[in-house]
């Protein structure tokens, strides 16, 4: 189920959590492992059998993208055998070389707890690897739902949420002296259980051997960056600006041309067509200025994140709504897991529906025997059979509209497919 948005929609400074003190462990030890408060145990340090057993032996199947990662790195989903689903990022060989900078990072980002991060649970360092645990987000990236969105693009009200709940989260990490974080954007955000915000804690490391701390994409590279090397402060809210901006525009726009279109005062061009109706210039206008603002060539005069979370808190909307409710997710469903077929249907993505049923061997009744006699049936089931009939047909040449209509009547036969047991 969706929960009260409105009670976060006020700053997350210090140690300020929400939800239960935890019961459950990683580790199976005993509760001085569980960080009071937080519904997440202590960071651990995990054998490498543990993980492999949690991802099937790091399966191929077991691959996620979720969290922006890009080769040589990898992030494996898994579950640990108390049932909790995790994420595990394995590191390139020569990420890390030494064990001892790497133990020391992922303790420190470790000590983080907070509901607008994706928490570090821990971590594994034996011989040359090098993995860290996290949180597992099972419904998708920002950059999925923002730009590669299939049944509806995503509401004003929500993405004033997600650029609320990223500043935030970075005010939070901040105080708690991590302000550094490496190559934010729409792929380090992800969505939990309930479709509220979460930003990965993963650029929270520290850059190591396996790449440089931003993408190759220098459109959208803080200046300072490319003249130093080095990430700052102000380079992270640099980067946040650029997030800001793809909130608005529904795309990925390099600064520049963004910097051009608002010195025009083309806001019109600049913001997602789709917001018609929802966007107005007044709030148009006030994202404008915040993402300017971010965007400012000299690192100085950009804001930091205390003064992000208060520019940001005017602007939202239907704060009471839970996130699943402006995500288009209907109360219920979110927060259980799904099958292939069932998130396939949630969707409405029937071109992924019709390769989930492809693969687990759908055949329609076309030639089928069948034992049962026609007298059998009244003239309602007779028909019913006819109509899957139909959409079989339809189904199988693509022609969904058809197949919707005709498997109406049959829908009830469906329902049970939906959620995993």
């Amino acid at each position: 189920m969706g929960c009260d948005f409105s009670k976060y929609t006020v700053c997350c400074t210090g140690t300020e959590q929400d939800g239960p003190a935890a019961e459950a462990q990683v580790d199976g030890g005993n509760e001085d492992n569980v960080v009071e408060g937080v519904d997440l145990p202590r960071f651990h340090e995990f054998t490498i059998e543990q993980l492999r057993r949690a991802t099937s032996g790091f399966a191929i199947e077991n691959i996620v993208s979720e969290h922006g990662e890009k080769a040589p790195n990898v992030v494996y989903k898994g579950k640990l055998d108390n049932q909790m689903r995790i994420a595990v990022k394995r590191f390139n060989r020569n990420a890390w070389p030494e064990a001892q900078p790497f133990l020391e990072e992922a303790r420190a980002v470790g000590q983080l707890r907070n509901q607008r991060l994706i928490n570090l649970l821990g971590c594994c360092c034996e011989g040359e690897e090098r993995l860290l645990v996290a949180e597992y987000m099972p419904n998708d990236t920002l950059a999925k739902h923002l730009f590669h969105w299939e049944t509806q693009p995503m509401r004003w009200a929500m993405r004033m949420r997600v650029a609320l709940c990223l500043a935030q989260a970075l005010e939070y990490c901040t105080s708690k002296g991590r302000a550094l974080y490496h190559d934010l954007n729409a792929y380090r955000v992800l969505y939990d259980d309930e479709y509220n915000p979460r930003l990965s804690c993963f650029g929270l490391m520290k850059n190591s051997r396996d790449g440089k701390s931003y993408s190759t994409n220098l459109a959208f590279t803080p200046p300072e960056y490319l003249r130093t090397g080095r990430v700052t402060p102000e380079s992270v809210t640099y980067s946040f600006g650029t997030l800001l901006l793809d909130l608005l525009s529904g795309k990925h726009i390099p600064p520049s041309r963004a910097l051009d279109l608002i010195r025009d005062k083309n806001l019109q061009m600049l913001s997602d067509s789709c917001l018609e109706g929802e966007l107005t210039n007044d709030d148009g206008t006030e994202l404008v200025r915040l993402a300017s603002r971010c965007l400012q060539s000299e690192p100085r005069e950009r804001p930091n994140p205390k003064s992000l979370v208060a520019a940001l808190i005017p602007l939202q909307k239907d704060s009471e709504v839970p996130s699943n409710v402006l995500m288009g997710i209907p109360d219920g469903t979110a927060g259980f897991p799904l099958s292939p077929l069932g998130e396939a249907c949630l969707r409405m993505d029937l071109t992924a529906l019709h390769e989930v049923m492809e693969k687990i061997g759908y055949k329609d009744d076309e030639g089928a025997a069948t034992e049962l006699s026609f007298q059998m049936w009244t003239n309602q089931m007779q028909e019913t059979l006819n109509s899957k009939k139909k959409g079989d047909a339809a189904f199988r040449h693509k022609d969904f509209k058809t197949a919707i209509d005709s498997y109406t009547m049959v829908s009830n036969f469906l329902g049970t497919w939906l959620i995993e047991e």
